[in-house]
């Protein structure tokens, strides 16, 4: 008995200094760990929202949280403003972390890596505005108005539904180097199941203008296709019109999701006269700016007809709009996308940004056309058993 009380008295010894041990060391590195330093925890003076709970749960994270590698202050300041953001319910205004931004700028630049789709919100479900012509999008058939369900990418290790995902977040999982696979999942009107389909990601040079000239009944029509109001439109435009002359034009705003507001005005300016109001912001407090012809167009008294579809957004909603409000052209197609709000894109010093929705954008009637869109003078709907027979642009050929 005696010995086996030494050998058990010796066993409870061994543990209880070992748990002294241990503990003292636990101890020793949480007293040694330094959290992340606050620079600045003062509250804004227009507000009186209590900050005090967010400074809780910071500095209960840095000094319990059992993995300290993984606390990254930066990532983690940019994380709530992305959810502070994300909580005005507008999936338009966005914290753009600095790589999502700079992917941002790419897009209006004309050049970037992924499969080429441009994407929006349609009862809040995450929706292809359009895919640019060219791309592998436009390739493997997806089509405007297709609704992405889930991505799948197994070399980023993503496999998630879309469900209650920001337009930022969609766009980062869609990215990637060329070369690269990733799998969407597409739900389709008229289609019975969701359709699987596989993109190899290319470098997309995504041109603003395209110009071709038709010739139908010994007649020579200009087909003039604007794929988006970018850094590139402006001097691609004046390049193309400049061998167009007094010749009848079909403007093709099919799948362009928009871009630069002041684009918009710029085109506009081209085809109605001095003074004419293009566009009207009307902001949160019920001020409302007028944005007119900008200049003295040369396509002034060319006869026209406008196509768009469910692809057709934004800047390209404003200009159709605007077209067909002055009667200066018949629209044909189908109803455009409906995106109603202009968003103005702020830098930071850091190289993030932020998009804000600002203002609501009215047509020169008067008419806001968030989730209405443009309805056409003429609606013709696509033969999508047939991409090659363009009924739409025939229609305006025979229209002219």
């Amino acid at each position: 008995m005696r010995n086996n009380f030494g050998k058990v008295f010796l066993t409870v010894l061994i543990f209880y200094i070992g748990f002294l041990f241990g503990n003292r060391k636990l101890q020793w590195s949480f007293r040694n760990y330094k959290p992340s330093i606050v620079l600045n925890k003062e509250v804004p003076a227009s507000t009186n929202a209590d900050f005090s709970m967010f400074w809780v749960v910071w500095d209960k994270l840095s000094r319990e949280y059992v993995d300290k590698k993984v606390l990254d202050a930066p990532k983690m300041v940019q994380g709530a403003i992305s959810g502070m953001v994300s909580a005005l319910g507008d999936p338009y205004t966005v914290y753009l972390p600095p790589v999502l931004n700079k992917e941002a700028k790419a897009d209006l630049a004309g050049e970037f890596e992924g499969v080429g789709i441009q994407l929006g919100y349609k009862n809040d479900i995450l929706t292809v505005i359009a895919p640019l012509p060219g791309t592998p999008a436009e390739k493997a058939g997806v089509l405007a108005g297709d609704l992405i369900l889930h991505i799948k990418d197994d070399q980023k290790k993503i496999d998630q539904s879309t469900d209650k995902l920001a337009i930022s977040q969609a766009v980062a999982m869609i990215r990637g180097p060329k070369n690269s696979t990733i799998q969407l999942t597409l739900g389709r009107e008229g289609a019975k199941e969701p359709i699987k389909v596989d993109l190899i990601r290319e470098t997309i040079i995504n041109k603003s203008v395209k110009l071709k000239i038709i010739e139908k009944d010994n007649k020579k029509i200009v087909h003039l296709n604007l794929y988006q109001f970018g850094d590139r439109t402006e001097a691609e435009w004046q390049e193309a019109i400049s061998q167009i002359g007094s010749l009848p034009i079909v403007l093709d705003l099919r799948n362009n999701p928009g871009g630069y507001l002041e684009g918009a005005v710029y085109i506009a300016s081209e085809f109605l006269p001095s003074g004419k109001t293009v566009v009207t912001q009307a902001d949160g407090v019920g001020n409302k700016d007028d944005l007119k012809v900008n200049r003295n167009g040369r396509l002034l008294k060319n006869k026209m007809v406008v196509l768009v579809n469910e692809g057709s957004a934004s800047a390209a909603e404003i200009l159709s709009g605007a077209l067909q409000d002055y009667q200066r052209a018949k629209i044909v197609g189908v109803k455009s996308f409906g995106k109603g709000s202009v968003q103005m894109p702020q830098d930071f010093a850091d190289g993030s940004g932020i998009h804000i929705t600002v203002a609501r954008w009215l047509r020169p009637s008067g008419e806001w056309i968030d989730k209405i869109g443009i309805i056409p003078d003429v609606e013709v709907i696509a033969e999508k058993s047939d991409p090659d027979m363009d009924i739409q642009l025939q229609k305006a050929l025979d229209i002219l």
